[in-house]
């Protein structure tokens, strides 16, 4: 399928993507019967299903930039809440209290505005010593202040009780048919789109075993193929990893894949699978048949419709987490999700 993509181009790729057969007219790959037409080319339509295939990633972009300024707004007007209240309790203005608190702490001092200066000073090519050294204390104070703004907002946090109630942006992601690692009434999900080629995806590996480590029951994962186009091998490592599934080994299979992510020629996987036990003839006519070939294709079908364009790409709860993130990004979200599920049923017994 691969193959496919690079020969016929974008629409092609949209079009499978949506498991429509497409044709080709002079070039272009247009689906059969895939919603009603939004234009019409001498007599070949482009449908409507296909455009919006066409340009889902960069509305799903757009949809987390929107959320991500809801997210900003939400939070600024909590900071200027908790300054409320703090202003109240402490008997001041909130004037007072942004001076004392923020702006008397976030000076930058004529020393180290020098030795800034000093450290930077090809970046001031052509700028007097004296205006360079002022740029520099308002740009310095500038930061400073934010950061001392946001470091007093956590700080206030502390001392006032905060609920963010505000429903976050998801996608309504499935776990395939892929094995599940975890308990299946977890509250929280880990669906992870991958290629077992991608370096990226083997520095994702430690954060991953953490959140394992630290949460157990509460985080269930689910494994999804993504191969790049560009990652020869990835395709037929992701089937070995489903062959081994057939023997219950899915996840052993899985684990040794990263941890021999340059060895994935099919000799490589057979030796694999002759390493972890398994019947190694079984295992080597379900690969050599390419039996979850299709498997692999599917999957990659699904992640193109959510908007994946890398690997790795996770969801959790259906909450985007794109890339090699550290241990942290995981846990802010998931301690978000196990926080709503708390306050959800917290809501359900008080008969709210």
């Amino acid at each position: 399928m691969r193959q496919t993509f690079a020969r016929f181009g974008r629409l092609t790729v949209v079009a499978l993507a949506l498991g429509l057969a497409p044709v080709l007219v002079s070039g272009v790959a247009v689906a059969d019967e895939a919603g009603e037409a939004v234009a019409i080319v001498d007599g070949t339509p482009i449908t409507s299903d296909v455009l919006e295939a066409m340009i889902q990633g960069q509305v799903l972009e757009l949809r987390q930039r929107e959320d991500q300024l809801r997210r900003q707004g939400l939070e600024e007007l909590i900071a200027q809440v908790l300054l409320d209240r703090e202003a109240s309790a402490r008997g001041v203005s909130v004037a007072d209290l942004t001076r004392t608190e923020i702006t008397d702490k976030a000076i930058v001092t004529p020393a180290e505005a020098k030795a800034f200066y000093e450290a930077n000073r090809a970046r001031f090519s052509g700028v007097g010593e004296a205006k360079a050294i002022q740029q520099i204390v308002t740009g310095l104070g500038r930061q400073r202040e934010r950061e001392r703004r946001a470091a007093f907002a956590l700080e206030l946090r502390g001392k006032h009780p905060v609920e963010v109630r505000l429903e976050p942006f998801r996608l309504d992601v499935g776990t395939g048919e892929g094995p599940v690692r975890g308990k299946m009434d977890a509250p929280v999900t880990i669906v992870e789109f991958s290629d077992f080629q991608c370096p990226f995806c083997v520095r994702a590996r430690p954060a991953l075993k953490r959140v394992r480590d630290v949460y157990g029951d509460e985080v269930r994962f689910a494994f999804r193929h993504f191969p790049l186009a560009f990652h020869q091998q990835a395709q037929k490592a992701g089937e070995a990893a489903s062959c081994a599934g057939d023997q219950d080994r899915f996840w052993e299979m899985h684990d040794r894949l990263w941890a021999n992510s340059s060895k994935l020629r099919p000799a490589d996987l057979k030796e694999h699978a002759t390493a972890l036990g398994l019947d190694t003839e079984a295992f080597a006519q379900c690969l050599d048949s390419d039996r979850y070939a299709s498997l692999v294709e599917e999957d990659t079908r699904e992640g193109a419709r959510l908007g994946v364009s890398g690997t790795p790409a996770f969801f959790i709860n259906g909450r985007p987490l794109v890339g090699a993130q550290p241990f942290e990004a995981f846990a802010k979200v998931i301690d978000d999700e196990l926080a709503r599920v708390r306050r959800a049923a917290a809501d359900v017994a008080a008969g709210r």
